[in-house]
């Protein structure tokens, strides 16, 4: 039974089961101030919920309708883990969803790209001690491997070296290949060497590697306190988003805003943009590099491209 329920834990990240687990807290929370109960799922109560998040009239503000979607979908997860179904189909639900979607919808907001001459600027602003060595090799394999930052610090030296190992790497002379157990399965992200050592990722990897000794477990470590010694305990993938914003304000970038919104500006995803956006090559090696199943969201992730390469309106004879 706990190896079943282990299996099942890890049908989700730990990240989507903190947020499952908040989602259903909150709507009993919800519940209880209306006076009804959770269970049996009521699609009636579930579709005033929903209109509640909307509009702002339970105890939190008017939810986005990205984030309304997201809570749907916890809910409906936690009801499978008690034995019951939600039919999100249901008349109740889709047309309120769907009313809220035509009212209250808006582009996505998204994250600034971090492009080439941004990683080499932040990269510029870290010393040459373990600590920046290792940060240093954290941006640059993050950035060309177009990495979320889960991805990053879940690598590890050799296969199978850890129970909580996202993947792990094999360097050969021209680059180095990741294989990685990503969010949509199984896959290959290689990294070629690039054309200096200052900003080559897999030169800064090899020398983090070397100077910190690292030759078993994960790749990317917390140090002492000193910082002359490499600690065995993987770092958490919120190191990466504060060492971003970090970087990003000693490397001066978007200076003319106040710092404040600089810093909501950049995340983790602002690496993965920042390699869709700055790579020319074809787009199909971009949507590899990414992961993505589609070429419509590896787009989503280009903030600066040729829109007009190809102009349908002439080819129609126009």
């Amino acid at each position: 039974m706990d190896t079943a329920r282990n299996y099942a834990r890890a049908a989700a990240s730990d990240n989507t089961l903190k947020a499952y687990a908040k989602d259903w807290a909150h709507f009993t929370r919800w519940c209880r101030m209306k006076g009804t109960e959770p269970l049996p799922p009521s699609p009636e109560m579930i579709g005033l919920y929903l209109a509640d998040l909307a509009t702002g009239s339970s105890p939190t503000p008017a939810l986005s309708v990205s984030t309304i979607d997201r809570r749907l979908s916890g809910l409906a997860w936690n009801y499978a883990q008690r034995g019951s179904s939600l039919d999100r189909k249901n008349r109740h639900i889709a047309t309120v969803l769907a009313g809220i979607k035509r009212k209250h919808a808006r582009p996505p907001v998204q994250k600034e790209a971090i492009l080439v001459e941004d990683i080499l600027a932040m990269v510029a602003t870290l010393p040459y001690d373990l600590r920046g060595l290792r940060d240093r090799a954290i941006l640059l394999i993050g950035y060309a491997g177009g990495l979320r930052r889960s991805e990053i610090i879940s690598l590890d030296v050799h296969k199978d070296d850890t129970p909580d190992s996202g993947g792990w790497i094999e360097i050969f002379e021209k680059g180095a290949l990741l294989s990685l157990n990503a969010k949509t399965g199984w896959r290959e992200v290689e990294i070629g060497r690039g054309s200096k050592d200052q900003t080559c990722p897999v030169h800064a990897l090899e020398q983090w590697l070397h100077f910190a000794k690292i030759d078993f477990g994960p790749v990317f470590v917390g140090t002492s306190r000193d910082g002359n010694r490499a600690s065995e305990t993987r770092l958490n993938d919120k190191h990466v988003a504060r060492l971003i914003k970090r970087t990003v304000l000693d490397a001066g970038i978007r200076a003319e805003l106040p710092e404040k919104e600089r810093l909501a500006l950049f995340s983790g995803h602002s690496l993965r943009s920042g390699l869709a956006s700055s790579a020319e090559v074809d787009e199909r090696h971009v949507q590899k590099q990414l992961g993505h199943a589609s070429a419509e969201m590896t787009r989503r992730y280009q903030r600066r491209r040729d829109r007009f390469r190809v102009n349908l309106t002439k080819a129609a004879g126009l």
